[in-house]
């Protein structure tokens, strides 16, 4: 079923599953997640999600994979300007706190150490490269590409839902949220600049 051109009623099927099935994940993890719950609110049933997907890890890494892919795309980086990423990179977590709720769960169910992906997997060669030729270009410190990207990602996460501090939410008041961008941005400058 997967290999054929889905119908726009297909389509339309799948999307409700992913939008689900986003939601039960992010809130219930891989283990907690529950495919009766998931079809029901759908409106499909079984047969169709294991058809779209093959079984429920399978959708939970058609989910987490594009949730790694709209990181990418909707906050793509800037390796001359690592601070202004890592404030946009605050913004999308408030925007979509699900998305790092993924990112936890895969964590602590699927990879508990090491990279969050497997090596074919990963997404982040080309912001490796990007921070690799800002480096060469002397605006941004030495050091490896890899930890200094790892660190403005965590410094970005400092408010969000895996924070073992403070979690933020959009509802809070703007001037506040200002005020930490403001404080992410010096903090990042300082960290990276050579």
């Amino acid at each position: 079923m997967a290999d054929k051109p889905l119908t726009s009623r297909g389509e339309a099927t799948k999307q409700r599953i992913l939008d689900v099935a986003t939601r039960e994940f992010a809130e219930y993890g891989i283990a907690g997640a529950r495919v009766e719950r998931i079809v029901a609110e759908a409106r499909t049933n079984k047969a169709q999600l294991y058809g779209y997907f093959g079984s429920k890890e399978g959708l939970f890494d058609a989910i987490f994979f594009g949730s790694l892919e709209r990181i990418m795309n909707v906050v793509p980086i800037d390796a001359t300007d690592l601070a202004d990423w890592a404030v946009r990179l605050y913004d999308e977590y408030l925007r979509r706190p699900d998305l790092i709720r993924l990112a936890t769960w895969a964590r602590l169910e699927r990879r508990p150490a090491g990279h969050l992906v497997d090596d074919a997997e990963r997404m982040d060669d080309a912001k490796l490269r990007a921070i690799s030729d800002a480096q060469a270009a002397g605006l941004v410190r030495d050091g490896d590409p890899f930890d200094l990207m790892a660190m403005v990602i965590a410094m970005s996460m400092a408010w969000s839902p895996v924070s073992n501090v403070y979690a933020a939410t959009a509802e809070e008041p703007a001037d506040l949220h200002e005020q930490r961008r403001t404080l992410l941005r010096d903090s990042v400058r300082r960290i990276v600049l050579p």
